[in-house]
């Protein structure tokens, strides 16, 4: 009887695991650990919505099986979200689909669409998922860069020159999951094109998609005429209305690709509880200025930790949207590689971020910081970020941090 499973062969050792198991041994042994290691809203839902849970919940005919496309109401709230935030034409019963979160969609896209052989495009770093989901469904992952310049497209164009079998779809992710960089629409009608010239299917992730700072909105890629033709996007309420533990997601768009998914799911699940269905109509349907103070709540974290991390000695990019900051390496300890810096930090700095390799080979040099503490804490962590900094050697200024 073996013991070698093929998907298993196929997962690489997750490394950020590792650093996951020591967060936890440290924390059971009652160190206070200030964790911004992994993107876990700390703030709670609208009270409406909790509300609309409980009323649901407790209807005696709330507690059966529900519909695993999600159930109707659900389906044209989202569609409604699509057509007040991006102006976008969605039909509730041929394109959407709910899922239970969107690791749970694109995973059982994956397994809808997916061909052992096929090869597929993906952003490298990325979201473990994105490229995973398609591995275990027996696909080949080639790598395509994230930043949106033209090196980008030129990977694309390269792909489709000298990768046999030809490429037959495209993972993007924007704002990025980790890098937290961000295209506009004009990215997205070329992208489009290109798709449509090489008969391409698109898969957009747009988990953050009310996560953006500095007054510029994020964009869809169903905002492109036609772009229904090749794509579907997936889009989430676990950042906008804090409920990443109640799993609420959505795929929209194309179809060919919501009709494969949604009989995927009917073998695979019933659904989410129903008045968990019932509460996220309630979130899309009911008052929005939540989504509004969160993303000011996060736009001041970033500034404090930008702010408060500068003068700890770390320098990090502002990130334009999402609840990540992807950080490259103090210069003076990039030689220890992210994994090993991340073990460090966590020992000495209490300290808990995500090690970039953990993201894939090119997240190398880089750490993802979630801002999922409060401003207080941020500074802390930067106090403590200086301390270990100093303690191996480098130069943070004369500056206190915070």
């Amino acid at each position: 009887m073996s013991e070698e499973f093929y998907r298993m062969k196929r997962l690489p050792p997750y490394v950020i695991a590792e650093v996951n198991a020591m967060r936890a041994a440290a924390r059971a042994a009652g160190e206070d650990i200030i964790d911004l290691g992994m993107g876990n809203p700390d703030l709670p839902p609208p009270p409406h919505v909790i509300e609309k849970l409980v009323e649901v919940a407790q209807k005696p005919n709330a507690h059966g099986y529900s519909q695993s496309k999600g159930i109707p109401g659900l389906r044209r709230a989202q569609a409604n979200y699509y057509g007040r935030r991006f102006g976008v034409d969605v039909d509730p019963e041929t394109e959407v689909v709910v899922t239970m979160g969107s690791k749970e969609g694109l995973a059982s896209l994956a397994t809808a669409i997916t061909a052992p052989g096929d090869v597929v495009l993906a952003p490298n770093p990325s979201y473990p998922i994105h490229t995973f989901g398609f591995i275990l469904a027996g696909a080949t992952i080639r790598a395509v860069p994230t930043t949106p310049d033209e090196h980008y497209f030129e990977s694309l164009e390269r792909a489709i020159a000298f990768t046999v079998p030809r490429p037959s779809i495209l993972v993007v992710n924007y704002p990025s999951n980790p890098t937290a960089e961000t295209v506009d629409i004009s990215f997205y009608e070329r992208l489009v094109a290109w798709a449509k010239e090489n008969q391409v299917w698109i898969i957009s992730d747009l988990a953050y998609s009310e996560l953006y700072f500095d007054g510029k909105p994020t964009v869809s890629i169903l905002q492109v005429p036609g772009a229904k033709d090749v794509a579907i996007e997936f889009t989430s309420l676990s950042k906008t209305y804090s409920m990443a533990g109640w799993r609420m997601g959505f795929a929209v768009g194309n179809k060919t690709l919501i009709a494969a998914m949604t009989r995927v799911k009917s073998y695979l699940d019933y659904g989410a509880f129903t008045p968990i269905q019932a509460a996220a109509c309630a979130a899309l349907n009911g008052p929005q200025d939540i989504v509004e103070r969160n993303r000011e709540l996060y736009h001041k974290r970033r500034d404090v930790l930008v702010e408060s991390f500068g003068r700890a000695g770390w320098d990090i990019p502002a990130p334009p949207a999402s609840m990540f900051a992807w950080a490259p390496l103090p210069p003076a300890l990039a030689h220890l590689g992210s994994l090993e810096f991340s073990k460090q930090l966590l020992s000495h700095a209490k300290v808990a971020v995500a090690p970039g390799v953990g993201y894939g080979e090119n997240g190398e040099g880089f750490v993802r910081i979630a801002m999922v503490e409060n401003e207080q804490r941020l500074r802390q962590a930067a106090r403590n970020v200086k301390k270990y900094l100093q303690s191996m050697g480098v130069n943070t200024g004369a500056k206190s941090a915070g």
